[in-house]
This record gives structure tokens, sequence and C-alpha cells, in this order.
């Protein structure tokens, strides 16, 4: 009897260990999207005007985001790297880690986007390597980066690249994100920013590239109908589940291409019923994110997420 006690003891303890392993899990990370798919945002402007502009609110309101990507890091000598116009390590974002870290906590991934609209990192990692990815690789270490989102806007080779990405997963592994953001008329042979085939990237390294936050917008593409996605899918070299649509959240924030957040669901919704395991939705940016109702910008997180899986 004794034994027979003990026996149905541990079962009991097991599976209340089963029970409250969920019950933490379930706590601790934010609610996500259908698998595979992404809800992520862009955070570049961290301060508008003096006001500091706090990413915790997506979680701390419990809107399903599953990255922040924090810009714009420039390598502008291998002792000097930029987080915008400041050292990443300025008292000015230190609230800003803290609170990235804590959504860490909660189970939202954090990256890096390295590069964008001001042009020289990805040169100087494209013809001297040796002497700027080690400030780059200080970076992710030094913040505890989840991975980095590497947009591309001036000329770099293919090879530069594909060793850059070769690095990349050699020293951080399989978990680490790496995403790239091109213009969506790149992946699919039309108007290109990067210098190299995408097509080609993808061929020799798909393997090693997370998916790419293809900007859907600005004249290179648009999230008002599934057309310009299906158009980057038929062309059957990258599939739609390594494909996130990058939106823009404001009208204020590109040149052209905005579409409201009753579009954007829309086109989302198709493309699930067209591609279940698409890539999710990118919105850029944060800070002044306009959702469909209300004004808080975490809300257009919620927005989009609602019309994912």
């Amino acid at each position: 009897m004794s034994s027979r006690h003990g026996r149905m003891r541990a079962l009991i303890a097991a599976v209340a260990a089963v029970v409250a392993t969920a019950v933490l899990a379930f706590v601790v990370a934010p609610a996500q999207a259908a698998a595979g798919q992404h809800t992520a945002v862009y955070y570049q402007t961290q301060y508008d005007g003096d006001r500091y502009v706090s990413p915790k609110a997506i979680t701390d309101h419990g809107a399903p985001v599953s990255d922040v990507i924090v810009g714009a890091l420039h390598l502008n000598s291998p002792t000097d790297v930029r987080l915008n116009d400041d050292a990443p390590n300025d008292p000015k974002f230190s609230q800003m880690w803290q609170d990235l870290a804590d959504m860490q906590g909660k189970g939202v991934r954090v990256e890096a986007m390295v590069g964008g609209a001001a042009q020289g990192s990805f040169q100087k990692l494209d013809t001297e390597f040796d002497k700027y990815y080690p400030a780059l690789k200080n970076v992710i270490d030094t913040y505890h980066l989840d991975g980095v989102d590497l947009d591309v806007e001036e000329t770099m080779s293919l090879q530069g690249m594909e060793r850059l990405i070769g690095q990349l997963r050699a020293d951080y592994g399989p978990e680490f994100t790496i995403t790239l953001a091109p213009v969506a008329s790149a992946l699919s042979g039309g108007g290109n920013l990067s210098g190299f085939s995408y097509e080609d990237l993808y061929r020799d390294k798909g393997s090693d590239i997370s998916w790419f936050n293809a900007q859907f917008y600005n004249g290179f593409g648009e999230p008002s109908s599934t057309s310009d996605f299906d158009a980057i899918v038929n062309r059957g070299v990258i599939p739609a589940e390594k494909i996130s649509v990058g939106a823009l959240t404001n009208p204020a924030n590109g040149g052209s291409g905005y579409v409201d957040v009753p579009t954007l669901q829309n086109t989302l919704r198709q493309l699930g019923e067209e591609h279940s395991s698409f890539g999710g939705v990118t919105g850029w940016e944060y800070f002044n994110a306009r959702p469909a109702g209300g004004s808080d910008p975490w809300q257009w997180v919620s927005d989009v997420a609602s019309a994912l899986g």
C-alpha cells in the first residue's frame, strides 16, 4: 500500500509540475499569432520631441507582439557605432534598454535594425568585414539582442551579404533571428535598393534567413490588396512563410503607400486564406502608429494581429 501511495504522490506531483509550467508560460509569454506568423514593429523614434516613447506599453496592455526592431544602428568606424545619432550606451537610452529587456522577459524578441536610409554601414561590412563586424557583434552581445534586421539601402555585393549572414548564424546559432528588409518589388524581380539579387541570396542562404520584412510602400508595393505579395510567391523562389507584409502605420511615415487599418486587415485576412502560413505583418513605425480606434500606438498591434491566424 505504501509503495502504491508513493507512486500516486509522485504522479500527482508530476502533473502539478506540468500544470505550473503551463500556467507560468501563459503568464510570461504574450499572446502570439498563428505559428510561423509575426506581428512586429519598428521602434526607431524613441523620443517624440522630448517625450520618451516606451515600447513596453505594448506588452503592458497585452497586445500580441512577437518582435520589436530597434533602430537604426550605423557603423561609422570600428569604434564608433551609433543608434540613430547617439552611442547605444548614451544615458538617454538607459530606460529604453531596460524596457526592451522587460519585454524579452515576456517572450518578445528584440532585434536591431542595421542600416536603412543612412548609407555606409553595409559598404563597410562588404569591403572591410574583419574591421567592422566585431563592432556589430559587440552591440548584439552587450544588449543581449535576439537578432538583427538588415535593411540594405545601398550597394552591397551578394558575396558580402552571404558572408555576413553566414557569420551571424555561425556565431549565434539557429535560434537567432536574421531578417532582411528589402523593398517588396526586390523579391519579385523588380526595383531593388540593395545591389544584389534577393532571389539569388535566398537560393544560397534561404535556410539561414528567418524571414523578410518586405517594404510594401513608397512605390515598391502596396498592401491594399494581395497582388504584390502574390507576385513574389508566384515566382516560385521565396515562399509565403518567409514574407512579412511591411506596412506604414501612419501616412506621415513614408512617401506613399499608406493604407488604413481596416484595409490592411482585409488584405491580411485574404493572405491567410491564400497562404495559411504567410509571414505576418511588420509596422513602420511604432511611436505614431494609427490604430483603427483609439489613439494609443500599441492598439495598432492588436488591430493588425486580430487579422492573422
